[in-house]
């Protein structure tokens, strides 16, 4: 390992995050963390109502706590209640991402720890906001330098670098000290895993929920004093250093409270419940048959062509159950070019086997292009019909992107989509509004009350 990394690294991140105010994050960065709530909390409510999340409840076999699990009358022990409101916010695939920053999903593994410790202390929508900023800076900051080796490896980088945003996310909400904070971090180096493979299983949204569990645990750890050694993240045989397979490379360590990963990489926020190597893809299929009123039954040839990072992620070429098909190409595309848009019923399992959807399916192939980027999320499609009409779209970016994001309307729908899916929930519109101005929260175990 390059000598410039060492403990100053955890030493950094601690004075950043044990410094921070709500007063030093930029407005832009405010409201745009208030959106990450948003959607997440939306996405957990639909999750809830899973049968992965079913079947986690089912496992830890616990009849009741103090922390609330979104979207059900039910009360869990605390980490409990993380893990499976994190598990169930990455169970649709339908949260948002930061690939710039991070190769991942930034939000999932913080939000349901923050707002579970929020509600054990009372903390002020500005402190969840403030230590959610804190968390997601430093998922840039142990990303830049592995990245994107790391994720190019298999490892699943919203576990694993997720794992550091959450101790430090929640170590700020508890207000550690510098050295805490540090102690946290080393700890948490400790404790990520989650492998790309099981992309398209239940398994891969329990990922979420031990990061979640894990971060939070570090963060706790720490806090009543327990001591981990000071290169655990950064030293040889650290974090760092395993978990790349090339030599970190110490230049692409931001500038923390003057680089704000959350201005400059943003956050993107999913159009679609899957997986989001497939959205600009879909969007183009979607586009092209409105554009051209192509008829689904004229159909003989679909070649969709994109980036080497996406064939990584996406396994199922003929999928046979929901899960599988949020990971498969070949399935979405057939399923945009037959019915135009992709909502939370296109991966139920009974859906999948959809007639006139496989037909199509069964015409597509899925190619690499070389020359783009690893992890770009370009797309490309040609289509020939019956007719021996040909058409050629290309989309190089999915909608919702930083740059230009869903509208606050079209991210209200979202929720009100995912809240209308959680069993017995009817407080949708009451913590919409809530959410949405989320910095004027004085109280976070008020807002908890309404779920």
């Amino acid at each position: 390992m390059a000598t410039e990394f060492g403990s100053e690294q955890c030493s950094d991140i601690a004075t950043f995050v044990t410094s921070l105010s709500f007063e030093d994050v930029p407005d832009d960065a405010v409201r745009l963390v208030e959106r990450a709530f948003l959607d997440t909390v939306g996405v957990t409510l639909a999750g809830v109502a899973t049968d992965t999340a079913e079947r986690v409840i089912a496992a830890l076999d616990i009849d009741s706590g103090e922390t609330t699990v979104f979207g059900s009358e039910r009360r869990l022990p605390l980490h409990d209640a993380v893990f499976v409101n994190a598990t169930a916010g990455h169970c649709l695939d339908f949260d948002d991402v930061a690939l710039a920053a991070m190769d991942g999903h930034p939000s999932v593994p913080m939000v349901a720890p923050l707002l579970a410790v929020g509600e054990r202390h009372g903390v002020t929508g500005r402190d969840l906001i403030t230590a959610y900023t804190a968390g997601f800076e430093t998922q840039r900051y142990v990303s830049r330098p592995i990245s994107p080796t790391h994720y190019e490896d298999g490892w699943h980088a919203t576990s694993t670098v997720g794992t550091f945003g959450t101790a430090t996310a929640v170590a700020r909400l508890l207000e550690c000290s510098n050295e805490e904070v540090a102690h946290a971090l080393n700890i948490a180096a400790s404790m990520p895993a989650g492998l790309k493979r099981n992309f398209g299983s239940m398994t891969k949204s329990v990922h979420v929920g031990q990061a979640a569990r894990s971060g939070m645990t570090a963060a706790l750890l720490a806090a009543e004093g327990i001591t981990a050694d000071a290169a655990a993240m950064t030293g040889e045989r650290g974090f760092l250093d395993l978990y790349s397979s090339t030599e970190p490379d110490a230049e692409q360590l931001p500038d923390l409270g003057s680089d704000w990963a959350l201005l400059e990489d943003g956050i993107d926020v999913k159009k679609y419940p899957c997986c989001y190597y497939t959205h600009a893809a879909i969007y183009c299929a979607a586009e092209l048959a409105a554009e051209q009123g192509i008829d689904p039954a004229e159909i003989e040839v679909v070649r969709v062509t994109a980036s080497q990072g996406a064939a990584d992620a996406l396994h199922h070429a003929d999928p046979s159950t929901g899960l599988e098909a949020k990971f498969s190409m070949e399935y979405v595309v057939a399923r945009a070019l037959v019915h135009g848009h992709i909502g939370l019923a296109a991966f139920d399992d009974a859906r999948i086997g959809d007639h006139d959807v496989q037909r199509v399916r069964e015409r597509i192939s899925f190619d690499t292009d070389p020359t783009v980027d690893y992890d770009s999320n370009a797309a490309q499609i040609t289509l020939s019909t019956s007719s021996g009409v040909e058409y050629e779209r290309t989309q190089e970016h999915p909608p919702g992107t930083h740059t230009d994001p869903l509208t606050i309307e079209e991210l209200q729908e979202k929720y009100r989509m995912c809240g209308n899916r959680a069993p017995d929930f009817e407080a949708t519109e009451a913590t919409l509004g809530i959410l949405t101005e989320l910095r004027t929260v004085e109280d976070a175990t008020e807002l908890l009350a309404h779920f």
